[in-house]
């Protein structure tokens, strides 16, 4: 039975990288209750947070490799989990009496979710990043490793790999409940050309800021 290999050396970079992944990990399910509108497109606000995983995983398999970019995704399911039971305890906890019966309400209407939304996120969530990363790296033999290549790459990973995001997420949870057909459609089209757009810019910046971060001191002193 194959294993994920250990995960290579923490450089600077990517001790930052991690943090930052960490965070999107728990806030994504929290901005996701507020719906956007982008011109004629309408998405949930926790495409923004699963956009920067996509792209921090990405970079990540760029500058470490897949098997490191992998690790990440692992892990991310450890704040995920922590978040979640968090989450349950503070719900379960009485409020304060001087708390306003209105921001009482708004609070657990946000964070209270149906058990079928609080499994299918995880689901979604590893399936689609570990996709990511694999045609991402897959990818690298046609697209090379020039900055255009690499934003190409990126692009197509994550309109791929967030369409199945869509699919997986909003068939766990709320087939049965409504027809869900024109909601799969219009999520997947917002999050394609947010892949597009948004996707191949902030990859190359990372990317970009890593190496920055990576470089040594002495290639910073000028030769004499």
């Amino acid at each position: 039975m194959s294993t994920i290999p250990t995960p290579a050396p923490l450089s600077r970079s990517l001790f930052i990288f991690s943090i930052l992944y960490g965070g999107m990990t728990c806030i994504a399910g929290v901005l996701a209750f507020k719906q956007v509108a982008l011109g004629p497109l309408a998405v949930e606000a926790g495409i923004f947070a699963f956009l920067m995983l996509v792209v921090i995983s990405s970079t990540v398999a760029q500058l470490h490799g897949p098997k490191t970019a992998n690790w990440l995704v692992l892990f991310g399911f450890f704040p995920l989990a922590l978040s979640v039971l968090l989450i349950f305890l503070v719900l379960s906890l009485p409020a304060s009496i001087e708390m306003p019966a209105d921001n009482i309400t708004a609070f657990e209407r946000v964070l209270s979710q149906t058990p079928r939304i609080m499994i299918a996120g995880p689901i979604a969530y590893g399936v689609s990043l570990f996709l990511n990363v694999k045609i991402f790296s897959a990818l690298r033999g046609a697209a090379g490793d020039s900055s255009f290549g690499v934003m190409v790459r990126g692009a197509i990973a994550s309109a791929l790999s967030q369409t199945i995001d869509t699919v997986i997420f909003i068939s766990v949870a709320f087939y049965g409940q409504f027809p869900i057909g024109s909601l799969i459609a219009g999520q997947m089209l917002a999050k394609v050309v947010l892949s597009a757009i948004l996707v191949p810019p902030l990859i190359f910046g990372l990317v970009k800021l890593a190496r920055r971060l990576d470089r040594s001191p002495a290639q910073d002193m000028p030769a004499e």
